[in-house]
């Protein structure tokens, strides 16, 4: 038995987008927003995933999956593969799209519900160690959650390093098949007695798929590949040519600082050689001038000089 990668666009929206399952949406949900009582979702409407402008100059979306409850509050599940080092930013983008397409302009603001966004990342964004992390708006200064229409949960399934023996939630057993589902030959044990993953592997099984679905999520893994090799080799593109430029820069510097440095060297000898050489010069003639007057030795102590050099002044 070979499951496909819940990662893949095409089997995370089989899997988690079938209205004809949504049971499985529900009880994913339910685990990673930690729903419990009166909050829990016991039904739901898995709803058109294209986020049509209302405005011709607005930006079209399609987002992986988009899910309403009865109460009219909105979900989005974003599965996104690669780094892109846009997500934070487009997360903020889909959640407020999503919220203001809700009003008609004959309707109050006060008909507008809450919208989740939930991303999964299989790449690592945020600075905090645990794998999942939920973003509100709060209060600066109190923390008071006064602002409630928007929330963000993040996964970072890089972050999730439990193995099967460890799982104990449904949001561990949830985290554990979006991540390591492919590399399964059979339904665990630990899954076995719960009926929403035991739909989600199904629906995972390869070989019941179809031939067009096959095609489309090979070329999707093929495309994801081809991207994430072209980003590899943008990336070490860019830290070659960094390394090359900043290789180049640095024997230039130190080029020009060897020179400056020499000049610097050189002039200095040669500014204790010429102080050296005037310094010989005057203790010549000092010694040229009392010649006359006193005795080698005496000349010596008093310039010197060496003996011999004196000697050499008498001749």
């Amino acid at each position: 038995m070979q499951f496909a990668d819940p990662k893949n666009d095409v089997a995370f929206k089989k899997i988690f987008g079938d209205e004809q399952h949504k049971e499985i949406l529900i009880s994913f949900l339910n685990a990673i927003l930690d729903f419990k009582d009166d909050k829990v979702i016991a039904s739901l409407d898995i709803v058109s995933s294209s986020q049509v402008p209302k405005i011709e100059e607005m930006k079209l979306t399609i987002l992986d999956i988009k899910a309403k409850n009865k109460a009219g509050e909105e979900f989005i599940v974003e599965m996104q593969k690669r780094d892109l080092y846009d997500f934070t930013k487009r997360s903020l983008y889909y959640t407020s799209k999503a919220y203001v397409e809700q009003l008609d302009i004959s309707q109050n603001y006060n008909t507008l519900k809450k919208v989740y966004f939930i991303g999964i990342l299989n790449f690592n964004m945020l600075e905090n160690k645990e794998y999942i992390s939920r973003h509100l708006i709060l209060n600066k200064d109190t923390l008071s959650h006064d602002l409630k229409d928007f929330e963000f949960t993040f996964i970072e399934l890089n972050k999730f390093t439990k193995g099967l023996d460890d799982l104990e939630t449904i949001l561990d057993k949830w985290m554990f098949f979006l991540k390591n589902a492919t590399t399964l030959d059979f339904i665990p044990k630990q899954y076995e007695e719960i009926p929403e993953f035991n739909e989600a592997f199904l629906i995972a099984t390869r070989y019941k798929w179809n031939k067009e679905d096959m095609r489309v999520y090979d070329w999707v893994a093929m495309k994801e590949r081809d991207e994430e090799n072209a980003l590899r080799k943008a990336r070490d593109t860019a830290l070659a040519k960094g390394m090359e430029e900043g290789i180049a820069k640095g024997i230039a510097k130190g080029i020009a600082k060897g020179i400056a440095k020499g000049r610097e060297e050189g002039m200095e000898k040669g500014r204790e050689e010429g102080m050296e050489k005037g310094e010989q010069q005057a203790k010549i003639q000092i010694a040229k001038n009392l010649l006359d007057i006193l005795d080698n030795t005496t000349i010596s102590l008093k310039t010197g000089l060496s003996i011999k050099d004196i000697e050499n002044l008498r001749h």
